[in-house]
């Protein structure tokens, strides 16, 4: 990106787009991972490529939720650990759970890689999928856990998530905070809670109000999941992508 002058409108999108490619290249990121960050590009567009109030609304609900969790794990794929690997150990610190890696293309190789990764910007430690713990209700390679990772787990924080393994989750008890920047998705809809924005806006936002968070009361903080409403987040998301312009 050389080439390519910080004054230029799609300055950041492109640089989140070599950084995805240089995932790709690294052996962390799937060849897969190049579309569904397109996807999500385009939504971004949408949203106008910045932390929006509905967004804000769900870091607060998400924080609390994690804040409260007795055993919180979060899950890691390919291109969230090319996307925002320091954001990613640093999250983890603050709210003393784990991470844990979980791809649905199925790869030693790319589990290990994000794993080092992951090391490199200071994770001590990283859970690995192993064949002793299995998700229920769900067939992909991503149903394969930790036994004291994800399958322990009470609330699981997964952005970018696979439809299919948040409805798992949901099915046997686990909350899930997730950021997806489609709000029409099966994740969006089936989470717990939905962060509709960009991953690395998001995630130093939601480390943010977590440590704002850490001191407030349980009852507090209850408060704050209680008043919260995923639906009318989702519904907000998509009226504003619907808006005139």
């Amino acid at each position: 990106m050389n080439d390519v002058p910080e004054s230029h409108p799609r300055y950041v999108s492109l640089k989140l787009r070599d950084t995805i490619v240089a995932g790709v290249e690294s052996g962390v990121t799937s060849i897969h991972g190049l579309m569904a960050h397109g996807r999500g590009e385009a939504f971004d567009y949408l949203i106008g490529e910045q932390t929006q109030p509905f967004a804000m609304d769900a870091i607060r609900a998400g924080a609390a939720t994690l804040l409260l969790a007795e055993h919180p794990v979060i899950s890691v794929n390919g291109n969230v650990a090319a996307l925002t690997p320091g954001e990613l150990v640093a999250f983890s610190n603050v709210l003393k759970a784990p991470l844990e890696v979980n791809i649905f293309h199925a790869s030693k190789a790319r589990e290990q890689a994000i794993q080092e990764h992951l090391k490199k910007h200071g994770a001590v430690h990283v859970l690995m999928p192993t064949t002793e713990a299995q998700l229920s209700f769900i067939d992909s390679n991503r149903k394969f856990v930790h036994p004291e990772g994800i399958f322990h787990a009470d609330v699981v924080f997964v952005p970018l998530e696979d439809g299919d393994r948040c409805e798992a989750l949901q099915k046997m008890g686990k909350t899930v905070v997730t950021v997806d920047l489609n709000p029409m998705s099966r994740t969006a809809k089936q989470a717990g809670v939905t962060i509709v924005d960009n991953v690395v806006r998001a995630l130093p936002l939601l480390i943010q109000e977590m440590q704002r968070l850490q001191k407030a009361s349980p009852i507090v903080l209850r408060e704050i999941g209680s008043q919260y409403s995923n639906d009318k987040i989702l519904q907000a998301a998509v009226q504003w992508i619907c808006r005139e312009r």
